[in-house]
């Protein structure tokens, strides 16, 4: 993945800044608050929530397992409704990325691009952190997504 301009827009500082926030939070599958737990969606919807209020729609229960197999691409459709998709060779600190496990699966893990290749995440056993996004994680990256400036709802 290549890296842009250092220079990030006020959104994506913000984006970054509350992420780094919930470092250290444990890890709680479908728990989004910070310093009591979450999961990686969890901290996606605890930064939306910072930088726009209320979350946009509700959050539908989901398996615990990102490997597991399933019928469509509900992350990646709800990400479409609510961020705006970007090109996947150009992520920059405070964009989203979407990680795919296998080809044939759909995509079920999430993080927060902190700085040129390193990412700010939360999983089983670890919580949130920030992990370098080493080849491993880098050739799983499905999609990246931005946050829109200001709330999609708002005029």
């Amino acid at each position: 993945m290549a890296f842009l301009s250092p220079d990030i827009s006020a959104v994506r500082a913000a984006a970054l800044s509350e992420a780094a926030s919930w470092l250290g939070t444990p890890y709680r599958h479908q728990a989004s608050c910070k310093g009591a737990g979450c999961d990686c969606l969890g901290l996606l919807r605890g930064v939306w929530r910072a930088l726009y209020g209320a979350e946009p729609e509700a959050m539908p229960a989901y398996q615990p397992d990102w490997t597991a197999s399933g019928t469509g691409e509900s992350l990646v459709e709800a990400a479409r409704r609510w961020l705006i998709e970007q090109a996947p060779d150009t992520a920059v600190p405070g964009d989203v990325l979407l990680f795919r496990w296998r080809e044939h699966l759909p995509a079920r893990h999430v993080a927060i691009v902190s700085a040129p290749g390193l990412v700010i995440h939360a999983y089983e056993r670890v919580g949130v952190v920030e992990s370098p996004l080493v080849p491993a994680w880098r050739r799983r990256i499905a999609h990246v997504f931005s946050f829109p400036e200001q709330a999609p709802w708002q005029p």
